[in-house]
């Protein structure tokens, strides 16, 4: 969600700080701002976009500064309300990610010390309590440490004063935070993408520590002030993939690296997948944990763990985690299912249930993540990164690792690994095949207001998959059920032209699913036919391969995903910046 960054150095900081900037706008977000600090701090702000803002931006000269990108939760998308915000005495600039749940307290007791608020947020109350420390004889770093044991919730925070020019100070705490080490000069950021072309030396905060950067050095403390030695860890990625290399939009260049991707996620540790494997089976109960699209990958788990190797396992998604968590204790295996590592329902739910003794394996596109640091074991996707808001190439990912995982437990992990790798190629010829047809089809559909996607087995979790993009890409309220369930309610919905897709290739379950495609055309429906061969009662017909009943899901999904890509598109829409949304869910 929000994004921060800051720079101190010996270069201009205000180029620095709306670049990095611009590599976060992936995040999602609704307002944004900058705070330089010179002579005095000058703060520059707005709802909309970076590009907006910089239009606006008077040449400043600052060696130092932080910037930010917000995603409301306290207080409307406004001026006022975007970070970074001052103190009474305007020399104090913070920005802060995350949520601070007493805020409002602490507000009251500010307000009635003689403090002025001018927004709604909760974070506003960060850089009064600042002052308020000051104000006694605190240094900023000592300032801030005072302030963070009064908050409750989780934040990353960086603060900058015109009273100590030359440092930036930094707390976190369930939120990431890293540090770019340079040559005479520093980062600090909520992603490495910020700084990832500037410096590959990277220092991962960890909770409840304190930074204080300088353009010459790092320090880390930990809240009782000791300071805590850490050593860099040297990053290899190259960034490359945050470029959209030519293409449109981010998420049509990551739908066509979901072949790369599949190939990517097959290079695991083969000795490390099975010893995840055998404690799977060894557990006396396995969860997974997930939210939207990861959620969808974990069910599709759930049903691959059950037929091919016979292990029962539940999915609870995140958000309600927490509420089953009496009932965690030793002996039951989590499998937390995440893109990010970052998301913050995952992450709670998690630190409970690991304190109650649970085993933690975790499934990730990103390392460095604070869900790889609390798990037991970790499975990386190795997908590149994904910068569209989208899960699209993490998501294929992601199943391809629970395949792995499933033909292990039962035992069969070359045979499956075997018959992965041909799927990739059919990833990639079927995207060809698809192109133009998806495209047509989304003109034809885009006054559509309503969609039903519906498989069994499976597939069922694909169709949740294609509706969840539809909503959040194309904006068009979807819904994805079991094809059985059409009967139990739904039917009542469906009048002339309403749109179902109907996931029904060439398995056990395609019979079923076709009576109830046909009880639905009966109805009016608009049938687009997902499977591998053309039915009559087809009114579109999106072709895919045909493959081995079980590796159905994985060639199911693309073609729904560019499905959303273009009806985005023909509905005039950003499929990078969906209304609302954010890439990486770091609020609860």
């Amino acid at each position: 969600m929000c994004g921060i960054v800051g720079y101190i150095g010996e270069r201009e900081a205000l180029p620095i700080l709306i670049n990095s900037l611009k590599k976060l706008e992936y995040r999602g977000y609704d307002s944004c701002g900058l705070a330089l600090l010179g002579s005095e701090i000058r703060v520059f702000k707005d709802k909309g976009r970076i590009g907006e803002l910089q239009t606006n931006l008077p040449q400043l000269s600052a060696k130092m500064g932080l910037g930010h990108t917000r995603w409301a939760t306290h207080g409307e998308p406004s001026k006022v309300n975007a970070h970074p915000h001052l103190d009474c005495t305007e020399r104090i600039a913070v920005v802060h990610n995350g949520v601070i749940t007493n805020f409002q307290k602490l507000k009251e007791r500010l307000l009635s010390e003689g403090h002025f608020f001018i927004s709604e947020t909760d974070t506003e109350v960060i850089a009064h309590l600042i002052e308020e420390y000051m104000e006694f004889g605190a240094s900023l770093d000592e300032a801030l440490c005072r302030a963070t044991k009064e908050l409750n919730g989780y934040y990353a925070i960086l603060t900058i004063s015109s009273r100590e020019p030359g440092k930036i100070v930094a707390a976190c705490k369930r939120v990431p935070l890293l540090v770019g080490l340079g040559s005479k000069e520093n980062f600090i950021a909520s992603d490495i993408l910020a700084f990832i072309k500037e410096t590959k030396k990277v220092i991962q905060l960890e909770d409840d520590e304190l930074a204080i950067l300088t353009n010459e050095k790092v320090r880390l403390f930990n809240q009782e002030g000791k300071e805590v030695k850490r050593e860099p860890e040297e990053i290899k990625w190259s960034g490359e993939d945050a470029s959209k290399q030519g293409y449109e939009f981010f998420m049509l260049k990551e739908i066509i690296e979901v072949p790369q991707a599949a190939q990517r996620a097959l290079i695991q540790d083969k000795v490390m997948i099975a010893q995840v494997a055998r404690e799977v089976l060894k557990a006396r109960e396995v969860i997974f944990t997930a939210c939207g699209t990861s959620r969808h990958a974990a069910l599709l788990g759930r049903y691959l763990f059950s037929r091919l190797a016979r292990k029962f396992s539940e999915v609870i998604m995140s958000s309600e985690f927490q509420y089953y968590s009496d009932s965690i204790e030793e002996g039951i295996l989590v499998i937390a299912v995440s893109q990010s590592g970052e998301t913050a329902d995952v992450l709670e739910g998690v630190r409970q249930v690991r304190e109650k003794g649970a085993t933690i394996v975790s499934i990730i596109n990103k390392g460095s993540s604070p869900l790889a640091r609390m798990s037991d074991r970790v499975i990386y996707l190795n997908c590149g990164s994904e910068i569209g808001v989208a899960a699209t190439k993490s998501f294929v990912g992601q199943l391809i690792v629970l395949y792995l995982l499933a033909f292990a437990m039962a035992e069969r992990l070359d045979e499956g690994i075997e018959k992965l790798k041909v799927i990739p190629s059919l990833l990639e010829e079927n995207l060809a095949y698809n192109d133009e047809r998806i495209a047509e089809l989304a003109q034809k559909l885009k006054e559509s207001r309503d969609c039903y996607c519906i498989a069994r087995g499976s597939n069922l979790h694909i169709a949740s998959e294609a509706a969840l993009k539809l909503k959040e890409i194309s904006c068009i309220h979807a819904e994805g059920m079991p094809a059985g369930e059409l009967k139990h309610g739904t039917l009542a919905l469906i009048e002339k032209g309403t749109p179902i897709i109907a996931i029904c290739p060439s398995d056990c379950t395609s019979d079923e699913t076709l009576s109830n495609v046909a009880e639905a055309k009966s109805r009016g429906a608009f049938i687009i036919g997902v499977s591998d061969c053309q039915a009559g009662i087809f009114d579109e017909w999106i072709k895919i391969p045909q493959v081995e009943e079980i590796f159905y899901p994985l060639v199911t999904v693309v073609p729904l995903q560019l499905l959303a890509y273009y009806l985005a598109k023909v509905r005039g829409l950003d499929p990078d910046k969906p209304r609302n949304l954010a890439k990486s869910v770091t609020v609860r």
